[in-house]
């Protein structure tokens, strides 16, 4: 099969594709990945050919009025408040990567697509006649009686209700998103507040939740097509700095301290409520700046600054690990079998949070916006210090490392494919950086 991978975000929302991606083509099919420009050497380093998509929600992250904006979300209606404010930004964002999208799509010929739920895969799938999957890496869209969607509390015989706000919610974009489907599908408009994991005759989308059962079980009242595959993990070959390796070698193991591409509007503040906590849980650390996550700052001997190391051969290193709650992030502290601490900015990060607390590996999660340096140091302490969440945190390990989540989803992407063989290309892949080889390197 040709198989086109699309999702957007920042790297947690593109690492897991990227796997997936190396899985199919592993398997023998012909896999494009359609994501914002900037990750294009990420993409084609791995091997993938790749289809620049606007860096334009990248970019929104990153900038003072995204960051404002991630600072002051409150849960689910927190997060609708600030779409409602920032929503004359955003539409212009999404109709061009809506077109993006299709572009990459009427280019690559898929016989199949697999999307993340910020772009349209489902449309476009209705519009090629191909079937589909929606890949997500947490449990938000298909609803449940056990669990409510993400951002909610636990509202018991009302929690399958809850993925209503979701789906009313995403009636912000039906306008432009029905102009799309008119204008540049030829669709016919879709029904008001459908769900996010059905077509628009309402047969149900299958989705693909890349996390572990041993983490997140799979609810009971989910439809058949709803599965929970493991983790995709992308086995990089990313070395360590030659002062990484000498840092872990002079001393105890250090706690790991990162928040990835979330820094708020005030990175200095957080850092230096890390270094003193650091420093007053009497421990060594690494901190890493990510993509602008922490600020540069000087740092005692028992700490070293990092600005990115191998997150699967970094954190069975370490004594616990410290980090927003991102998907990839926590799925990594937990495979290596370490304790952890969440401080979550917004969206899936305090759900992470929460289940790393019940789970009993992790300390209760610290939300950014209460994050100080008393209570990190308390949390620091906490997960080096407790041998019954050490154990525990290797036990899930053990259970996640004998998993593969890859595989599972090929195998099941595989079921759902057309019944064809891929037909090899009799010509080279066009992008909009031109003519590229079958690696996506330019020629």
């Amino acid at each position: 099969m040709r198989i086109l991978i699309i999702t957007i975000g920042s790297r947690g929302d593109v690492q897991p594709y990227v796997a997936l991606g190396k899985g199919l083509q592993s398997a023998g099919h012909e896999v494009m990945v359609a994501t914002a420009s900037s990750f294009e050497s990420f993409v084609t380093d791995n091997g993938l050919d790749f289809f620049p998509m606007s860096n334009g929600l990248v970019d929104l992250l990153m900038n003072d009025t995204g960051r404002g904006a991630i600072e002051e979300i409150r849960g689910v209606f927190g997060a609708i408040k600030t779409h409602f404010k920032l929503i004359k930004t955003i539409k212009p964002i999404m109709r061009e990567l809506m077109q993006d999208c299709w572009d990459a799509s009427s280019e690559f010929g898929p016989d199949f697509i697999a999307y993340n739920s910020k772009v349209p895969g489902a449309h476009i799938a209705e519009k090629l006649k191909i079937p589909c999957a929606l890949a997500i890496p947490f449990p938000q869209l298909v609803p449940s009686r056990e669990m409510p969607t993400l951002g909610m509390p636990e509202l018991g015989p009302l929690n399958k209700a809850s993925y209503g706000i979701v789906r009313a919610f995403m009636g912000l974009y039906g306008g432009f998103l029905n102009e799309w489907r008119t204008k540049t599908l030829g669709l016919g408009k879709a029904p008001r507040f459908g769900g996010l994991h059905h077509m628009a005759d309402g047969t149900p989308v299958p989705v693909l939740h890349c996390f572990s059962e041993h983490v997140v079980p799979r609810p009971t009242d989910w439809p058949e097509c709803a599965y929970v595959t493991g983790y995709w993990f992308l086995e990089d070959d990313l070395k360590p700095s030659e002062e990484l390796a000498a840092f872990l070698e002079t001393g105890d193991p250090p706690v790991y301290v990162g928040f990835g591409s979330m820094s708020g509007r005030k990175p200095e503040k957080v850092t230096k409520i890390v270094v003193d906590a650091l420093k007053a849980a009497n421990v060594r650390g690494i901190i890493a700046t990510g993509w602008g996550g922490l600020a540069d700052t000087d740092l005692p001997d028992s700490i070293l600054r990092i600005k990115q190391a191998p997150h699967e051969w970094l954190f069975r290193r370490v004594a616990a690990v410290v980090h927003h709650g991102g998907a990839g992030t926590t799925a990594a502290g937990l495979r290596a079998g370490r304790p952890t601490v969440i401080s979550p900015f917004f969206g899936d990060q305090g759900f992470w949070g929460k289940r790393v607390y019940d789970l009993g590996v992790g300390t209760i999660p610290i939300p950014q916006r209460k994050l100080t340096t008393e209570k990190l140091t308390k949390a620091i302490r906490d997960v080096t210090g407790s041998a019954s969440i050490r154990a525990k945190a290797k036990r899930i390990g053990e259970m996640i490392a004998s998993e593969d989540g890859v595989e599972k989803a090929v195998s099941i992407i595989e079921h759902l494919g057309p019944e064809k063989p891929c037909q090899p290309r009799s010509k080279p892949i066009i992008s909009q950086h031109g003519i590229q080889n079958r690696r996506g390197r330019g020629l």
